[in-house]
């Protein structure tokens, strides 16, 4: 039995990209962290993710199951840090334990953006790109800087925004049967 199994990734990449432009839109200064962003944390950038790492899985694509699970338990546990606190179940990291987690997750992600290098120029970028926000992230934190926060926040809204994109591109170019929106694509051996 030969199943057409659908694509999974822009369901993991609409949670990845909308949850983060909505956290940078923070980052940024536009707006309050709020049940909001910690809903989509949980829910869309969280639980879709796991969901569509999952499905990448049956599938058999070992980069899709790593990148969309790891990035879905990312969310979750991000929400986890900002909430057990607030409940009364642990300490509250302070910056330098931020810094730390935001550093190994963005070792994580430049090893994950290697692995972009013969995929479309779209991904590239996202990935690339959530390397350099996951650093200013980082080195907010390390150096107590809100000016790099603010630049973060700017830099993590176009992150967010091209995996918002190439997840629509994944979906109206299958959807149509052809190139709706060019995503780069490698070119064939």
């Amino acid at each position: 039995m030969n199943e057409k199994l659908a694509n999974p990734a822009p369901l993991g990449l609409m949670g990845f990209g909308m949850t983060t432009v909505l956290l940078n839109i923070h980052n940024a200064g536009f707006m309050p962290i709020s049940a909001m962003i910690l809903a989509m944390g949980l829910a869309y950038g969280g639980l879709a993710q796991v969901i569509a790492g999952i499905l990448e899985f049956k599938k058999g694509n070992t980069f899709g199951l790593t990148a969309f699970t790891s990035y879905g338990f990312f969310w979750i546990s991000l929400v986890f840090l900002l909430l057990l606190p607030k409940l009364g179940l642990g300490e509250a990291a302070d910056e330098f334990a931020m810094g730390w987690y935001l550093l190994m997750w963005g070792i994580f992600t430049l090893f994950m953006f290697f692995g972009t290098l013969k995929g479309p120029k779209a991904l590239q970028f996202v990935f690339g790109s959530l390397v350099v926000l996951f650093g200013l992230l980082a080195a907010r934190d390390f150096l107590g800087s809100a000016t790099l926060g603010t630049i973060a926040g700017f830099e993590g809204i176009v992150c967010g925004a091209s995996a918002i994109y190439l997840g629509m591109a994944e979906v109206l170019n299958e959807k149509f049967g052809r190139t709706v929106l060019p995503i780069g694509e490698p070119a064939a051996h």
